[in-house]
């Protein structure tokens, strides 16, 4: 089966097509540049380029191939960029003469490492953005539940602000993940919000420490510090989120783990997962960076999954909050 997966949920213009589980292309096209000076992502440039790069990454992830449907992001996501992939989608379908699957966003970076190999279920899946901290048990495709999420910023979003604190621009999370590596994760002892009893995750508290820390400073910190105040924050947060990702792991009584999203693309977290799960008998499975972005190819793999299953029926409605709770087995 060949499916074209079409991914605009946020600020990458992503086109792929999958067969099989084997990626024959994956076109991205990043709009880090525009919205880096306004430290985020605005809603409507992201749409509008969009509209003005998806002809482009489409055909060329086609390259004149046939497929047997088209995939698309309904959500989550904003809302404009939904809607540029779902009307790209509509149109390859008419087009190629093919059917069109809705697929969620998330559940396409639960399978975006499957593209890379075998995932055996029943399995944890931690999802890590800058939007999402999801922490679900997956049973089989399309069977999911949820075990626990953010109650405030997202990992990702917790980097991008702490970035914009120390002067180190946007995004966020490359530039922390790479002075880190220079600096002492001991210099600055900050907590780690376990959230005991629960499997939910906060960030806020993180990153309100580091603002108080440089408040109280009184003064530009010095580069060593820069990279101390990386190193410190970035190992409060990847222990937080490994710590609770394998207490889950123990609890559910599985033996697999896929991490996905953009965070999953930091080069401590990818460690420390490998670190903690040996000696546990546990598999941690974490996609190549390409794929731990937004890109289309994760769409057309979760898609194929619903269309094997008979799920590729469900509304095309574009829904910028959907879940894992309200996309149904």
């Amino acid at each position: 089966m060949r499916v074209l997966g079409i991914e605009t949920s946020c600020d990458e213009t992503a086109a792929g097509v999958v067969e099989d589980g084997r990626i024959l292309s994956n076109v991205i096209s990043s709009q880090i540049h525009l919205h880096r000076r306004f430290h985020g992502v605005v809603p409507e440039l992201a749409a509008r380029a969009h509209l003005q790069r998806i002809a482009e990454v489409v055909e060329t992830a086609l390259n004149g191939r046939k497929v047997d449907a088209v995939a698309f992001a309904r959500g989550p996501g904003l809302m404009g960029p939904l809607l540029v992939g779902k009307m790209a989608a509509l149109a390859a379908s008419a087009t190629l003469g093919c059917p069109v699957v809705a697929v969620n966003h998330l559940e396409g970076h639960v399978f975006a490492a499957e593209l890379c190999g075998k995932i055996r279920f029943p399995l944890v899946t931690l999802i890590v953005s800058g939007g999402h901290t999801d922490l679900l048990l997956c049973r089989g495709p399309g069977r999911y539940r949820v075990l626990g999420r953010t109650r405030d910023d997202a990992a990702g979003e917790a980097y991008d602000k702490v970035a914009r604190m120390l002067g180190l621009g946007y995004p966020g999370g490359p530039a922390i993940d790479r002075l880190a590596r220079r600096g002492d994760p001991q210099a600055v002892a900050f907590a780690r919000p376990l959230l005991p009893g629960t499997w939910d995750f906060s960030f806020a508290g993180i990153k309100t420490a580091m603002l108080y820390h440089l408040r109280d400073l009184k003064r530009k910190p010095t580069r060593r510090e820069v990279a101390d105040l990386c190193a410190s924050f970035q190992e409060a947060v990847v222990e937080t989120l490994v710590r609770k990702t394998l207490a889950a792991v123990e609890r559910c009584k599985v033996k697999d783990v896929v991490v996905g999203g953009g965070v999953a693309a930091n080069g401590r977290l990818r460690e420390a997962f490998q670190e903690a799960a040996r000696g546990r008998g546990v598999r941690v499975s974490i996609p190549p960076p390409i794929l731990c972005t937004d890109n289309g190819a994760m769409l057309a793999q979760a898609a194929s999954h619903r269309l094997r299953l008979g799920r590729a029926g469900r509304s095309l409605r574009c829904d910028p909050g959907l879940g894992f709770e309200n996309w149904g087995a």
